[in-house]
This record gives structure tokens, sequence and C-alpha cells, in this order.
């Protein structure tokens, strides 16, 4: 195999193909971002961003821009791998996510082509370089298609596979990829390459609550200082009330809401970010009602910021 693959890559032009200029207009198609919870770093495929008819058009049309775009693919992976650790006891194999949202159908022969060159060049050249291929929001077309082409996969690579119909696509994330690191646009927390919340960062572990149906979950931020808390909390799917406030210790002191009670709905913001300037020993209660019939994931973490002695 070995031999195989030496040989593919001097026929690929391997080292050529790294300096080639391939343009940048597959950059929202896959990304890089975060690790998984084996410290893999992680490469999201995004396959509804094919529904664009010009890029499908400029991506698929014919042979010439089929074969370009796996050129691409392996240039992208190929750089990827560059960055990996093959130190012993390092890190080197990567964990692929498949977003099939929107993908377009089985009727697009072209995509799923190049779809199938690119799964076989990847089982054949790198096959111990994904640790694992996630697929999430999966339809049921591509299950059918996966029982075509599962044939002629290895059961090494098969084992590597893991499939998530759209209503438990951020659950399953979640068990292999810490929320702290899933984009949010997947349930998570993380916004790459954004100055948008300083306050926090892939270090800041978040914590994962599963909230039952028709309950209500509180989360119980202790204070002990004078202090500024700021925190982020947010329910895959939202659906819910949300609400906050301040319970002082001191039990003739006043409770401050510092959020009414509110219901978050699926469109809104998908993460609530908030702080509050603390006076006193106390607690502050961030409390999450899901008066709905399917259970909801509850994601938060928080940060205390001393206050400057007066």
């Amino acid at each position: 195999m070995l031999t195989k693959t030496l040989q593919w890559r001097m026929e690929f032009n391997i080292e050529e193909l790294l300096d080639e200029n391939l343009g940048d207009h597959l950059d929202k198609v896959v990304f890089m971002q975060g690790q998984d919870r084996e410290n893999h770093p992680v490469c999201y495929n995004v396959y509804g961003e094919f529904q664009d008819k010009d890029l499908y058009q400029k991506t698929f049309s014919d042979e010439e821009k089929r074969d370009r775009f796996l050129r691409w693919r392996i240039q992208f992976l190929e750089k990827s791998i560059r960055k990996l650790d093959f130190v012993a006891g390092g890190v080197s194999t990567i964990c692929q996510v498949n977003d099939l949202k929107n993908s377009p159908g089985p009727g697009k022969t072209e995509l799923r082509v190049a779809t199938k060159q690119a799964l076989n060049l990847l089982q054949d050249n790198y096959p111990e370089f994904i640790s694992k291929q996630i697929f999430i929001n999966v339809p049921w077309w591509y299950l059918a298609f996966y029982r075509i082409i599962s044939p002629f996969m290895t059961q090494r690579s098969k084992s590597k596979l893991v499939f998530s119909g759209p209503s438990r696509s951020a659950e399953t994330l979640f068990k292999y990829i810490s929320p702290e690191h899933v984009p949010v646009q997947y349930g998570g927390l993380s916004v790459d390459n954004c100055d948008c919340n300083s306050d926090f960062t892939h270090e800041d572990t978040a914590t994962e609550i599963t909230v039952k149906p028709t309950t209500k979950q509180t989360v119980e931020i202790i204070v002990y200082e004078r202090c500024t808390i700021v925190w982020e909390i947010r329910v895959v799917g939202w659906e819910v009330m949300y609400g906050a406030e301040f319970v002082p210790e001191n039990k003739e002191g006043y409770t401050v809401i510092i959020q009414k009670p509110r219901k978050v709905a699926s469109g809104d913001e998908p993460v609530v970010s908030q702080s509050f300037k603390v006076g006193e020993v106390g607690k502050i209660l961030l409390t999450v009602d899901n008066p709905t019939s399917n259970k909801k994931i509850l994601i938060y973490r928080f940060k205390v910021k001393p206050l400057p002695c007066e």
C-alpha cells in the first residue's frame, strides 16, 4: 500500500500542488476550527454551500473543474497535515465533520461522483490521517448512497464513520467535541477569528446539562467576593424561557432581577452573553424553563473578574 501511495503522490505532484493557486472560492465549504475531545484538529465540510448555483457550476460543471476541486481538497488536507505533530505521543490525525444540511440531492451526479472520488482518495492514500468522520444533518437519501458505496470501503474506514440526523446533530458533535470548540452555527460556543466576545476563548470550558421535557433547570453561580461575573449561556434550539437574578446571602438584602424571564426562540441570538457587577456575597441564578415535550441541551460557562481595590 505504501508503494502505491508514494506512486500516487508522484503522479499527483503533491509537492507542486502545495504552492498551486487554486483560488479562495471554496473557503466556506471546508475550514478548520477547534479540536475534538482527544485534541485532534477538526475539519468541517459544508456541502450546503453548493446550493449556490454559481459555485456549483464553477466547481463541478465539467471534468476539468471536478479535477480542480479534488486537487484543492487534497491541497487543503496536505496543508492541514503539515500542522500535525508526528513526534511520539503527538496528535497526528484529523477529525472531519461533514455537514449535509441543504446538501444538493442525489440528482446532482457531478457532486456525487466528486464525493466518491474524494472518499476513495482519502481511503487509499490517507487512511491513518483521519481519526473520525462525523456526518451531521444526514438526509435519508445520503444513507441510501452510503449503502451503495460501503461495500467498496474497508472495515477500518467504516469503523471511523458516525452518522446523525438533523435532530441529534449537536448532541452527536458534543459526544466527540466539547461545546466550547463546536462552532456557534452547530450548537456550540466557538466563534472563530472574531473579537465579538473577548471574555471567552477555547480554553474556557463549558458545562453541558440536559434539561428534561416540561421541567425547569437552574444554574447556580456562587459569589464570594465583590466582582463582575460574566457568562455565556445557550440552549440548543432554544424555544425555552430564560431568566437571571442575583440573590444576596444576607437575608435582609434584596433580590436583583438581571434578566426578566423571556422566551428565547430558535431564530433569536444563538448565545446569550451577559455580565453583572456584584457588591456582596450571594449567588446568581440562571433559570431555563423548558415547556416543550423534547429534552434540551443547556450549555454555559462563566468567569469571575475581581473589582479593583477602592
